[in-house]
């Protein structure tokens, strides 16, 4: 059995930098050579593969074998589900639903500029961030708060710092189960413990939104909606991420702060209806409201689908059901790791492992979309040769980022099961305890390169994993911090951004949009290191395994 190199250059610092290689290999194809995101994997997989085989010597064949296992979780795992989740959005996109959804939205809000981007910033790119995440929630909000009066550089910012919390809930909980995989830990065990940070993250981003569009006076006088929005986020959001998993909190926690906002403001509104910058709006302007045009039954129509995926999701992936715990079989190269006191030649102790289940997420949300399909073909919202375009519109957006699930997950097997991890694991952890400050900066500076938290998650998930082993920190501390970290680098994130400005008069001009969110995302990464060591400190159980 093959027994995993601690220090193969006998200099665990020169050690160190040699494993580091592909990870800045990979952020500088991404950041400085501005490459495709799945040539800049591919690249990065066969140079770890090499470095893996002759510095670490790991065997070819053993080694393949990782690469193909972490493929496969790959394309099983999460790909699966993001393509799913983006037929679903472009279904809705097609039908015209998703158009309606958004009419009703609007006319819901005053002209206050504080209601409006609560509503719109907050719940509505929470809601576009946990269906399909890929910096989706900037090209579609951003517009609406242009139109709202906001100007263009302005307006992605708030999109974008909006957009922090939702991150590791995206894409239908794409970046927890990349987490899970690449660190054997329980997928629930994740989601809970991420969601208990999230939750306490959520406090701070609707104070920042309101200071952003109407100043340090119109925040103090819209102090409810930043309690309401925020308090409603979290309702939703963390008993669904502790009880259920990561598939749906982002939707659950959008509907519930829409819920809690729209009652809110039937009780209560702004004493001065403010616009963009705090200027008060005159009473005329105050008054108008822009009616949706929708019929009884074309809200219901909008709002079925999101009914559909809460029913069916819950139903199909909560603990309650035995749909996800069936394996057809399962496949895995073992070795010995480094830093294990003992390995038993049977088993080992570093397992990179592909299990077939066929009842994953991914196949729950394509019954949801099945669902919704035929209930708009029934209802005369979607023609079956619509149905041809949604798939042509998802290939053509999603076949990038599906290589991409192929490439990086092949790459974080073959790092871990090499023993690279476990090196990088070594030398970190010489910083003791202080690595705790650490912990979510690296997965800020992962995501604000790779532009991905799913990849963030599966490159440094292990890594982080196994620093806190060595260090006796709680286990999901690290890794749980890793992907809210990654969370606060999304703003400042090369690759989101040029997603978000796609509908925005920023197009290839992303430096300037990452300057102009530069500053928010590093007062987020402070507030979040304080998180974390207030956690480690006050409340390690959080992230103990139950």
């Amino acid at each position: 059995m093959f027994t995993q190199l601690i220090n193969p250059l006998d200099n665990l610092s020169l050690t160190c930098l040699v494993a580091l290689v592909p990870v800045v290999s990979l952020l500088v194809l991404l950041a400085v050579f501005r490459m495709p995101a799945w040539l800049a994997t591919l690249l990065g997989s066969i140079l770890t593969f090499a470095l893996a085989a002759w510095v670490w010597k790991m065997p070819f064949g053993d080694g393949a074998h990782a690469y193909l296992y972490g493929a496969a979780t790959g394309v099983w795992n999460v790909d699966w589900i993001t393509f799913w989740g983006m037929v679903l959005f472009n279904t809705l996109s097609v039908s015209g639903v998703f158009e309606n959804f958004r009419r009703w939205l609007i006319a819901q809000g005053s002209m206050d500029v504080r209601v409006q981007t609560m509503l719109f910033a907050w719940a509505f790119g929470a809601m576009l961030e946990g269906l399909v995440g890929f910096g989706y929630p900037w090209a579609v909000v951003a517009p609406i708060l242009i139109s709202l009066g906001i100007s263009d550089l302005n307006a992605i910012r708030v999109a974008a710092i909006a957009n922090n919390a939702p991150v590791s809930f995206g894409a239908l909980g794409a970046p927890l189960i990349a987490l899970a995989a690449v660190t054997g830990y329980p997928l629930l065990a994740l989601s809970g413990s991420v969601g208990t940070v999230v939750a306490v993250l959520a406090l701070l981003p609707p104070w920042v939104l309101l200071y952003l569009v109407s100043g340090k006076k119109g925040m103090i006088g819209g102090w409810p909606l930043a309690v309401v929005g925020s308090f409603g986020y979290i309702a939703g959001q963390y008993p669904v991420a502790v009880y259920l998993g990561p598939y749906l909190p982002d939707v659950t926690g959008a509907i519930t702060s829409f819920i809690a906002l729209l009652v809110l403001l039937k009780f209560w509104q702004p004493k001065i209806v403010l616009g963009y910058g705090g200027a008060p709006v005159d009473a005329a302007m105050a008054q108008r409201t822009q009616g949706h045009g929708l019929k009884p039954a074309e809200i219901v129509q909008a709002w079925m689908p999101f009914a559909v995926l809460l029913i069916v999701v819950a139903a199909w992936t909560g603990p309650w059901s035995p749909l996800p715990k069936i394996s057809w079989f399962s496949a895995k190269a073992v070795a010995c790791s480094a830093l294990a006191v003992t390995c038993t030649a049977a088993k080992g102790d570093v397992s990179a492992v592909f299990k077939f289940a066929p009842y994953v997420g991914g196949s729950a949300i394509l019954v949801s979309w099945a669902i919704v399909a035929a209930l708009l073909l029934s209802m005369g919202k979607l023609k079956g040769s619509q149905i041809g375009e949604v798939f042509r519109r998802s290939y053509q957006q999603m076949w990038g980022a599906c290589l991409v699930g192929v490439f990086i997950f092949g790459l974080a097997y073959v790092f871990n099961y090499s023993g690279m991890a476990a090196s990088l694991a070594q030398g970190f952890s010489k910083m003791g305890t202080a690595f705790i400050i650490v912990c979510p900066i690296l997965g800020f500076i992962g995501v604000a390169l790779s532009g991905s938290n799913t990849s963030t998650n599966a490159m440094f998930g292990k890594f982080q994993a196994l620093i806190g082993a060595q260090l006796g920190m709680p286990p999901l501390l690290c890794p749980t911090f890793n992907s809210v970290g990654a969370e606060i680098g999304k703003p400042v994130a090369p690759q989101t951004a040029s997603v978000g400005v796609s509908t925005s008069k920023f197009v290839r001009k992303e430096g300037d949009v990452i300057r102009h969110n530069m500053g928010w995302t590093f007062i987020l990464l402070a507030y979040l290191i304080i998180i974390a060591i207030g956690f480690y400190l006050w409340h390690p159980a959080a992230m103990t395994l139950r």
